[in-house]
């Protein structure tokens, strides 16, 4: 899942975060920068793209055109990238208030995600929802996630005698969807509903402010009419139950707001990206038979595998918008008020001066310090949960089908590049 958060980074010392850029080295600093493309993601590949390689080089910060004709700071080392996720001078904008519009034009205010939340209200929120992805939950969910996969598999199994099939329709895709729904209590009946207003804002970047604003606004309805059904039936072990029932406890820090804000979250956050991801962890595991190989010898290296997945492959290719307060300098470069700031965690988690050999695969990597779920007070809140479910996925795959491959060379594998969340669009394997 991708909202972000963990501790606040300390920007007062040169060697840490921000601090440690202002002033700056590299290629041309302090000379005005000429606007480049958001480097696009070479075809059949989920990224990073290769020419964050050279920016983080030369030109750390550097002005972008983004998808949406709006322009924006590219940050893309990994020092800098995760001091601005913790950097109070940047914060998240809402989803309805960017690019900013003025009078009559401005359109009316929406209920913030947990993404866009700030200050104290962020804190009271986070505190309350954080146990709901603690480890007491997630023993509680581990079962279950495993029993889904398994169900999977052996309907996969069962329909297919020759022992081929297409791994992502019989699995990468039904999963994380069915994960939702019984975590958060999400009607699965109810996905022709929700899912394409899901699909319209995670491409937001790419978007006018007219498709964005009528998905969000459609998936925030959504949501507060599913409360109020919830409200009707009592009592549930999920989510929206949990969080209800807290909601109406005497003193509580939680809103029947913050409910509809968390089920608009869960909604942007927990499904597609989990569903690339584990499509592009899947394949790259195939097409790395060695690694593939030493987990299915050593299962209970999966979480460091787990780690190393979230790494090297991007959890998503999306913009990360976030918006500078105040004035500030960066690599000789000046920030104003007002500008947008881009930290790119796929570029980050290349970096060479933080990860050794980073653009190998290593499954026994460790440490893994990687901004995958992003840092600071925006740490994704269900990055345990989406780690839970992507180490499940692969288990059970390879406890069921050990002998698993693909069906079709690498390089025939078909993609789905139609969202900035690249991933297989199709996965033959046989076993």
């Amino acid at each position: 899942m991708s909202d972000l958060e963990t501790a606040m980074n300390d920007l007062g010392t040169p060697t840490n975060g921000l601090g440690a850029g202002m002033g700056g080295s590299g290629t041309g600093m302090g000379a005005p920068e000429a606007l480049i493309p958001v480097p696009a993601v070479e075809p059949g590949t989920a990224g990073p793209p290769c020419a964050y390689a050279r920016l983080r080089a030369e030109q750390p910060v550097v002005k972008a055109q983004l998808p949406n004709g709006e322009t924006g700071w590219l940050i893309s080392r990994y020092a800098d990238v995760r001091a601005a996720f913790a950097d109070p001078r940047l914060e998240r904008p809402l989803l309805s208030a960017w690019p900013p519009r003025e009078g009559d034009d401005a359109p009316p205010p929406c209920l913030p995600t947990f993404l866009e939340m700030t200050g104290e209200h962020h804190e009271r929120v986070r505190r309350t929802v954080l146990p709901l992805f603690g480890r007491r939950r997630l023993d509680f969910m581990g079962p279950r996630v495993r029993a889904m996969a398994e169900e999977l598999l052996d309907e996969m199994v069962a329909g297919s005698p020759d022992r081929t099939a297409d791994l992502v329709s019989a699995y990468v895709e039904p999963l994380p969807l069915r994960v939702l729904c019984e975590t958060v209590g999400l009607p699965h009946e109810d996905r022709d509903l929700y899912l394409p207003h899901t699909l319209t804002l995670l491409s937001a970047s790419g978007l006018s402010m007219e498709e964005v604003l009528a998905a969000l606004y459609a998936l925030q309805d959504y949501a507060a009419e599913l409360i109020s059904r919830k409200e009707q039936e009592g009592e549930g072990e999920d989510y929206v139950h949990l969080l209800l029932a807290e909601s109406r406890r005497p003193g509580s820090e939680l809103t029947r707001d913050d409910v509809v804000s968390f089920v608009v979250t869960m909604l942007m956050a927990g499904y597609k990206t989990n569903m690339q991801h584990t499509g592009n962890a899947l394949f790259t595991l195939l097409t790395h038979p060695d690694q593939l190989r030493r987990l299915q010898d050593e299962p209970a290296g999966i979480g460091t595998a787990v780690e190393e997945l979230l790494r090297y492959i991007p959890l998503m290719n999306a913009i990360n918008i976030l918006v500078a307060k105040e004035d500030f300098t960066l690599h000789g470069q000046h920030i104003r008020a007002g500008d947008a700031v881009v930290p790119v965690p796929a570029s980050a988690n290349r970096d060479p001066e933080a990860f050794a050999d980073p653009d190998r695969l290593d499954l026994t990597r460790s440490p893994n310090a990687h901004v995958a779920f992003g840092h600071g007070p925006h740490t994704c809140t269900g990055g345990h949960l989406t780690r839970l479910q992507l180490a499940t996925a692969v288990q059970v795959l390879l406890e069921r089908l050990p002998g698993i491959e693909l069906a079709v060379p690498a390089e025939s594998v078909p993609w789905d590049e139609t969202t900035p969340l690249r991933a297989p669009a199709r996965l033959p394997v046989r076993w």
